[in-house]
């Protein structure tokens, strides 16, 4: 078996893209999307018949043309969700407003009229998960929704205090990104490369995964934002992890034996000590990770501008449609 097979084998492979035909080449169980992906995937010509259907169902709904492209924002995410249910047999994330990152209430707001255009094409709630920044406010308002039945992934987590807040929540699903706290070190050591047997990324999904399963929280562990297959092979046995199409190709291509590194038996037998989150150690804890308080910011500032070109884009394609 090649290198993806394997890891298939030990951990649920999520395909981290839009692209509906890549999923549908390299058949994850699940699948994640944000802005930046949604964005490229509808500048695809194979998949202009799902903007265009969005731009009509934001007309039919009438009102002001600023709230016509929110709607046809809302209806374009979840028609992009719709058709990769189509393929994978598990969950699409489906990522709130990165701009809502502050308001815990608006957030709640947003996920439910999300679920609800998901419901409206008859797709049940527990394939969707709705994907949130992992703010303080954005945690808070996760554990609401799970008490609804609404499954959650928290995005943009770099640090282990996040990762402790949104257990203690209950929330479904967390997502550390490894690659872009690779990115952070690189720069912060002045060097070009760090081995993945030490990446600061890696260690951290480690020491979170650990963790849980040490002290039997229910949270699923997905690590993301990969820069090599070096990373994922250390990862080896984490609960789920998402990647690029362009890696799962290198998986593909690659042989080799691929060694379990993580595991509910190893972790338990550990020697962790039980760690306490409320708001202020949280903020404070955060504060003083210098690499998650700048990764965090710059991904929702990133999301954020993303989803402002999306705006862009749709925009002018509605323009261009119906005179909006």
């Amino acid at each position: 078996m090649n290198l993806l097979e394997q890891l298939k084998s030990m951990t649920t492979v999520v395909a981290d893209t839009g692209d509906i035909e890549s999923i549908a080449q390299y058949q994850p169980r699940d699948t994640t999307t944000n802005p930046s992906l949604l964005l490229k995937a509808a500048q695809m010509s194979q998949y202009a018949n799902l903007l265009d259907e969005a731009i009509a169902y934001a007309d039919s709904q009438g009102g002001p043309a600023d709230g016509k492209i929110q709607v046809c924002m809302d209806k374009l995410a979840v028609n992009f969700g719709k058709e990769i249910l189509k393929i994978v047999p598990g969950r699409v994330s489906t990522e709130v407003d990165a701009r809502l990152s502050f308001d815990t209430e608006a957030t709640i707001g947003k996920a439910l009229h999300i679920i609800e255009l998901y419901e409206a094409e008859g797709i049940a709630r527990d394939r969707i998960l709705i994907k949130i920044a992992s703010t303080w406010e954005g945690i808070r308002a996760a554990e609401k929704l799970e008490k609804q039945g609404i499954h959650c992934n928290l995005t943009l987590l770099f640090s282990f205090p996040q990762a402790v807040a949104c257990a203690h929540a209950g929330v479904t699903l967390i997502s550390p990104f490894v690659g872009r706290i690779h990115d952070w070190y690189l720069k912060d050591r002045g060097v070009k490369s760090i081995e993945p047997t030490e990446d600061p990324g890696v260690h951290s999904v480690q020491r979170i995964y650990n963790y849980f399963k040490k002290y039997g929280f229910k949270t699923e562990v997905m690590g993301a934002s990969f820069r090599n297959t070096g990373e994922i092979v250390e990862l080896a046995g984490c609960d789920l992890l998402t990647i690029s199409p362009e890696l799962l190709g290198d998986l593909q291509k690659a042989d080799g034996k691929l060694e379990r590194k993580l595991s509910p038996e190893a972790a338990k037998k550990q020697d962790i000590p039980e760690t306490s989150i409320d708001e202020k150690s949280f903020r404070w804890m955060l504060n003083e990770d210098a690499m998650a308080t700048e990764k965090l910011a710059e991904g929702i500032r990133k999301f954020a501008a993303d989803i402002v070109k999306l705006e862009q884009y749709v925009a002018k394609r509605m323009k261009q449609a119906v005179g909006v």
